[in-house]
């Protein structure tokens, strides 16, 4: 691939705004399929899964008695650029009518189940309206995150003027297709010692990673090794719904991994790199040789450094298990959430049900200042206020007390005391990358990883200084492509997975680079808040729509140009901007203030 943004193409995105229903559910809750199995616990010693289990493979060409087929339509009931569900048989399909062509597809987004039909088509593409993954409508291959899995695509055919559809019952069931994969030919029996491609981190970024080397073919040894005990898991669902299970959580079943010969080491933590020598040293003394290397350790929670930081009852979440244990202790107690960014408003909105009070300690005047503004980070706390849930703002804890060993209070530097039996700490993170220091590995100055730009000397995208040993997800630097590959830090899941996903393109010498635009959501009371793009250091925000209903459309700007884009109720506007920014066309300010959004449907200027 060459690079993304030669030349801008005129974008014509052809759906018009749609306000959503009144309710919309708990999407941002939903797990990504039906019950995952449980997942593998390692046990330190024999913790290597090996591919002699296979999954049953479907057979690629159902019989008659598999398969429906009916006419959904006329061919004059979908203009060019229209999509439409329609029934067949107890299932439903995504029909899209696109340069005079039907195609037809899987209904939801495989990721949380959203209704494409009310999503974006531009460029041959339908993005998601709740989160921007974005599908194929040619094949129903994923083409940008978040989300594993793509759509099953259906046969159209047209006789009499009708549109035919013609789908497997099994397809129509599953709503999910996951891409043909590789296996591994060369399992760990007899050279467990080394490996072709070690992945240090099973996040979105080692995940992906992982999957997409499969998808292209490679049949190698892969092994992913993680901290946590559990396999891959949903993360961002942590701080929106506390009381999920492990196995609730898990992006894949453990026999997905016994069927690709994807080893995970779980509770495996790596201490030393040795690039000379292309080798990793565990912190159970434990040596794994490499001939690729992705590091993606994620990050970890920044924890307060007063007195009476030891006291029992004061947490970070970064596991299942903190979530679960937080939201067991602070049933019917006083909680005291440190930190009004995302990680602390999901888990006070989440906790205001069942703790007896909740409390928020801020040292901004505003919840979310610094990434939404003091417009919409006001409106957001009045939700939360409205929950009954208590903010002192422009100060900090400066003293943890307890009773019996156990928090009781907490000392503000305001002198405000709060009663508080459980306390939650979310005032950010830092990269997990103190293993590095010593390995030649390059670091900046805050301990993240500078990745590279793909150029004519280096064509390989997420690569670090030290040739063969990439760096993907929350603990990178890279450049970001349509903000003129200003060196960016974005601690977002799909961002991860899209570093994934080149880190293991550029390990197979494919030259890929980093084409997506930046999408983020949060839930909070059950409204959920999107964003897109990269606002760091705008200057000003334009909003249309009415803050106070919390139905708006938020436009960050700096200088001439929007930078960014967040919206509550008004779906799929943050959607449309991301189909906007990723083709390479700037939106001037001009354009968004004067409320006409003409532009976003390719009639304006």
């Amino acid at each position: 691939m060459g690079g993304c943004f030669s030349k801008p193409k005129p974008v014509e995105l052809k759906i018009e705004v749609v306000l959503p229903e009144k309710e919309r559910g708990k999407e941002e809750l939903s797990a990504g399929g039906k019950g995952s199995p449980r997942a593998y616990q390692g046990n330190g010693t024999a913790r290597h899964f090996h591919a002699e289990e296979r999954l049953p493979a479907p057979h690629p060409y159902p019989g008659a008695q598999d398969c429906l087929e009916a006419a959904v339509c006329h061919v004059k009931d979908l203009e060019n650029g229209q999509m439409r569900e329609v029934e067949l048989g107890w299932g439903k399909v995504l029909l899209v009518k696109d340069n005079g062509e039907f195609h037809a597809l899987g209904h939801k987004c495989p990721h949380y189940g959203a209704p494409l039909v009310k999503g974006v088509l531009s460029r041959g593409r339908v993005r998601c309206p709740w989160h921007g993954a974005c599908f194929n409508i040619s094949t129903g291959d994923l083409e940008d995150f978040p989300g594993l899995d793509s759509l099953h695509k259906f046969q159209v055919k047209i006789e009499k003027e009708k549109v035919y559809v013609r789908a497997s019952k099994q397809a129509l069931q599953l709503q999910r297709r996951t891409k043909m994969m590789a296996k591994c030919i060369s399992p760990s029996a007899g050279h467990s010692g080394s490996t072709n491609v070690l992945i240090v981190g099973a996040g979105a970024a080692g995940l992906v990673c992982a999957e997409t080397l499969r998808q292209e073919g490679f049949s190698d040894r892969i092994v992913l090794c993680t901290l946590d005990r559990h396999l891959p898991y949903d993360r961002p669902k942590l701080s929106k719904s506390l009381d999920a299970q492990p196995e609730q959580l898990a992006l894949r079943p453990k026999e997905f991994f016994r069927a690709y010969g994807i080893e995970v080491l779980t509770e495996a933590q790596v201490v030393t790199v040795d690039v000379r020598n292309k080798k990793v040293v565990f912190k159970d003394g434990f040596k794994l040789e490499y001939s690729k290397l992705l590091l993606a350790p994620g990050s970890s929670p920044k924890t307060l450094s007063c007195k009476g930081k030891e006291v029992e009852n004061v947490f970070t979440i970064r596991t299942p298990e903190d979530a679960n244990r937080v939201v067991r202790l602070a049933r019917g107690r006083n909680t005291v959430v440190v930190g009004a960014g995302f990680l602390g408003m999901e888990v006070a909105a989440y906790l205001t049900e069942k703790a007896h009070s909740v409390s928020v300690v801020e040292l901004e005047e505003t919840p979310f200042r610094r990434f939404l503004g003091e417009r919409v980070g006001r409106a957001l706390m009045k939700m939360f206020e409205n929950n009954r849930v208590k903010f002192y703002m422009q100060t900090e804890v400066s003293e943890l007390r307890a009773q019996e060993g156990k928090l009781k209070e907490v000392v503000l530097k305001s002198s405000k005391v709060v009663r508080a039996d459980v306390c939650v700490v979310g005032i950010g993170a830092v990269p997990s990358t103190g293993f590095l220091r010593q390995s030649g590995i390059g670091l900046d100055s805050r301990g993240f990883i500078p990745v590279n730009k793909a150029r004519a000397l280096c064509p390989q995208m997420m690569q670090t200084n030290v040739p063969g040993v990439f760096a993907a997800g929350d603990a990178v630097t890279f450049p970001l492509a349509w903000r003129n590959n200003r060196k960016v830090n974005i601690p977002h899941w799909q961002m991860a997975h899209a570093q994934g996903r080149v880190a293991a393109q550029n390990m197979l010498a494919q030259e890929a680079e980093i084409c997506t635009v930046p999408y983020l959501w949060t839930a909070m009371f059950g409204k959920s808040l999107r964003y897109a793009g990269y606002g760091e250091g705008f200057d000003d925000v334009i909003i249309q729509g009415d803050l106070e209903e919390l139905k708006f459309v938020a436009f960050y700007t700096k200088g001439d140009e929007v930078i960014a884009v967040a919206s509550m109720n008004y779906d799929p506007i943050v959607s449309k901007v991301a189909e906007v920014l990723a083709s390479g066309r700037a939106i001037r300010k001009r354009e968004v203030e004067t409320g006409d959004m003409s532009w976003l449907t390719g009639k304006g200027s």
